[in-house]
Formats: structure tokens, sequence, C-alpha cells
């Protein structure tokens, strides 16, 4: 059975860390560039928001005993694939882990007007996938 309590703390961390990385949605590209302190804390918090996520998807494909993912972005697919998770979701999902990639692996420069678009248009797509989470929740615990 899914650890109800594991995944709503999860669920809570990644409200925090909305709450506190939607401070900076308005920066503009030109401060956010002469500010690596600002760079650090947004690059960090959008990386713990994504592993947040992941981490609550390997929770459900574990524990549903789903095919196993071959890397974050799959595990958002294997989700979609049980349908807990819309395609449109899916897609934007895909590009988040994508995303933790870069920022995580030294191997490619962080792209601050990436970093801008998804503080501006892409907040949302945390809230949808916490949505999508909880009915996900809420029908495992619904009487079969």
């Amino acid at each position: 059975m899914v650890d109800n309590t594991l995944i709503l703390r999860k669920l809570a961390d990644l409200e925090t860390y909305l709450g506190q990385v939607r401070e900076f949605s308005e920066i503009t590209l030109r401060e956010y560039l002469a500010a690596w302190k600002t760079q650090r804390i947004v690059e960090r918090t959008l990386q713990m928001m994504i592993e947040a996520c992941v981490d609550i998807a390997n929770h459900i494909v574990s524990d549903r005993r789903l095919r196993t993912p071959t890397s974050y972005a799959d595990t958002f697919k294997v989700l979609a694939e049980n349908e807990m998770i819309d395609q449109a979701l899916l897609a934007d999902l895909e590009r988040m882990a994508k995303f933790r990639n870069v920022v995580v692996h030294p191997y490619e420069a962080v792209d601050a007007e990436i970093v801008l678009a998804i503080l501006r248009r892409h907040l949302g797509d945390f809230e949808r996938y916490r949505d999508a989470v909880l009915a996900c929740l809420r029908k495992a615990s619904e009487p079969a």
C-alpha cells in the first residue's frame, strides 16, 4: 500500500519550495544574470522540486509494482502509461526532468532564459502534478 504519509510529506515539501521559488517569478533576465546567489537559490530549489516529484512517482511505481523506470523522465512516463497523469503533464514533467539533469550535471550551462520561463509559465505544472497525485491517492483509498 502506498505510504500516504510519506507522499503527503513530500507534497508539503513541494508546496514549501513552490512558495519559496515564486518569490523570484518577477525577476528580470538582467537581475537574474547579475545575481549568482539568486541563480543558485532558484536552480537548486527547482532541482529539489523536480526530485520531490520523482520521489513521489517512484514510490507509487514501486508500490503498485509497475514497470521499472529507466530514467527520471521515464518515471513520469510510467505514471502516464497507467493513466495517473495525462499526456500534457507528462510532456511538461519530462522537460523538467531534463532540466534537472542540466542543473545537476556540469556538462551543459544552465540557460537563464529557460529558468525564467519555468518561473513565469511552468510553476503551475507542479500544482497540476500535486493534484494528479492527490487524485491517485483518493482513488486508491476508495472501496473496491
